[in-house]
């Protein structure tokens, strides 16, 4: 079995602790990682890291997500969403121009306070788990942006929307916060996520479908460590350099690099693909005060 992603479809009623445990299960492996928590009654979109894959893991958090949301106008709930407790229940005066009009409103940098049903920690202890014991503490605003909001559709008290975001957004406060700035409160009555990164629902697998297949099926599904962060710049080098990139040690760009008619114009801490003639070997950060690389994740380790 290679090291490297699969993409699965996520369902409703699961986390993504339980589909990593399915993954190893399956797999018989220990080294098996999600890349960014899909909350249990979401959907979608889960990108699992195998083996040596996972030292990707942090990477693929950082990338944008796509969701398709649908908000109800009306009520609030303890945690945001329609699977929670009802709390406020207000009358819906509100047109479709006006709804589409707020919606859009929050394109852009935003400042989002986390639910207090969240992992998030607050002195060592998690905020749903306060939230449980009803306790509420203050939450800090964190700015996050949303990069685009495609209405499509909307009737009366609903409208459902695809949201691209940066990592961290949290779309039931998003539904909160147009709620709140309606006048009418809201929540989030269905969340499906249909994009992580490179990662897309058109091509995922099921946890039914992959419980079913063989090893051999598996390892056709499996996306390499290199082509999941295929974003990431690539440089080839020779194989005199070997050596000091496998032992850490940084090397300059002008004496190793192998003209590869990429763009070689790279930014200070920018994560770059390293290669050699033959393979893969990790990512490296870029140093734009002596053009150099040094290795930060180290995928092949020798024959």
């Amino acid at each position: 079995m290679k090291d490297g992603v699969i993409n699965f479809y996520k369902p409703q009623n699961m986390t993504s602790h339980d589909v990593v445990a399915i993954v190893r299960k399956k797999l018989k492996i220990k080294r098996v990682g999600h890349t960014g928590t899909l909350d249990p009654m979401a959907e979608g979109v889960l990108p699992i890291c195998i083996g040596r894959a996972t030292k990707i893991a942090e990477y693929l958090v950082q990338d944008k997500k796509k969701y398709r949301c649908e908000i109800s106008l009306g009520i609030t709930t303890d945690t945001q969403d329609k699977w929670g407790k009802e709390l406020i229940k207000r009358d819906v005066n509100v047109t479709s121009v006006e709804m589409t009009s707020c919606i859009k409103s929050f394109i852009g940098e935003i400042e989002q306070i986390p639910p207090m049903y969240s992992a998030l920690k607050h002195k060592g202890k998690k905020l749903y788990e306060l939230a449980r014991e009803g306790i509420t503490v203050e939450r800090k605003p964190r700015k996050r942006t949303i990069f685009n909001i495609d209405i499509i559709s909307i009737d009366e008290k609903t409208a459902s929307f695809d949201v691209e975001c940066s990592k961290g957004t949290y779309i039931r406060t998003l539904c909160y916060d147009i709620g709140e700035k309606l006048g009418c409160g809201a929540h989030m009555s269905a969340l499906t996520r249909i994009s992580s990164g490179n990662f897309t629902i058109e091509n995922v697998v099921t946890i039914e479908a992959f419980k079913e297949m063989t090893y051999e099926q598996i390892d056709k599904l499996i996306v390499t460590a290199d082509n999941a962060v295929s974003n990431f710049k690539k440089i080839y080098i020779k194989n005199e350099v070997l050596k000091q990139v496998l032992n850490g040690v940084k090397f300059n760009l002008l004496d190793f690099q192998i003209n590869n008619n990429e763009n070689s114009k790279y930014i200070e801490s920018e994560k770059v693909l390293v290669y050699d003639s033959k393979k893969f070997l990790g990512i490296a950060n870029y140093r734009l005060s002596d053009n150099s690389l040094k290795m930060d994740k180290l995928f092949f380790i020798g024959d």
